[in-house]
């Protein structure tokens, strides 16, 4: 992935929850860029162009603040909880020629043997690149593999010029026998003569206390009924 998306900021002098909001009000995204031992520099990004590059991870940004141009990736991108909307991004300035270290997604293809399940177990795996030639993802084929099979980590085929950061010994992709039909049927009849046994026990300590209970009213209205013959008496 060598494209990389400019976005024109303006920088900010003005700070806090207050100026946040005004920016965010105007259509914009407040940010912050640092790193390489600058000083952080705080922007306000244009909101729209901005969301449509930040739905690509790991994208390589053209910062452009005062006519001149920075190299930039998303650290941390804070989105809000219930807008489908961005708060407050926080760039790393980034080189030609720099090696970064990011979370790449990792993508499942093909189809594995019959009467199997496949369990993605990592999602992402972590990767030093170029950070002019971050990958999109890593690609997973599961094309024909039977039960048993687990993908490794230090298996997984990188692509050009990457490198693994994550441990070689995760456990990536685990393939394993589906339950068959006949073995669910029977599972599941269990568990309902499981469920049906607490049923009965609980009915039972349920018309137990009910008939405690009926015969504590009867003896109250026995009792409160022989007071009652006592006094007229």
């Amino acid at each position: 992935m060598s494209d990389n998306t400019k976005l024109v900021a303006e920088k900010r002098t003005d700070f806090g929850k207050g100026a946040a909001r005004k920016i965010r009000r105007a259509g914009n995204i407040p940010a912050v860029m640092y790193g390489h031992g600058t000083e952080p520099v705080h922007i306000s990004l244009p909101g729209h162009d901005t969301m449509m590059a930040l739905k690509q991870a790991n994208a390589l940004l053209t910062i452009v603040v005062e006519g001149t141009e920075q190299l930039a990736l998303a650290k941390d991108v804070q989105r809000d909880p219930i807008k489908p909307v961005i708060d407050h991004v926080d760039l790393v300035v980034v080189r030609k020629g720099e090696k970064v270290t990011v979370d790449v997604s990792v993508h499942l293809e093909g189809e594995a043997a019959p009467e199997t399940i496949v369990t993605l177990d990592h999602n992402t795996l972590q990767l030093e690149a170029l950070a002019t030639n971050i990958p999109e993802n890593v690609v997973v084929s599961v094309e024909g593999l039977e039960a048993g099979t687990q993908i490794l980590a230090g298996a997984v085929e990188l692509p050009e010029g990457s490198t693994l950061v994550t441990d070689a010994e995760a456990l990536v992709v685990n393939v394993t026998q589906a339950i068959s039909e006949e073995a669910l049927e029977a599972e599941l009849a269990e568990a309902e003569a499981e469920a049906g046994i607490e049923r009965e026990e609980h009915e039972e300590v349920a018309e137990g206390a009910e008939a405690q209970a009926d015969g504590a009213e009867g003896e109250a209205a026995e009792g409160g009924e022989a007071k009652a013959e006592g006094a007229e008496a």
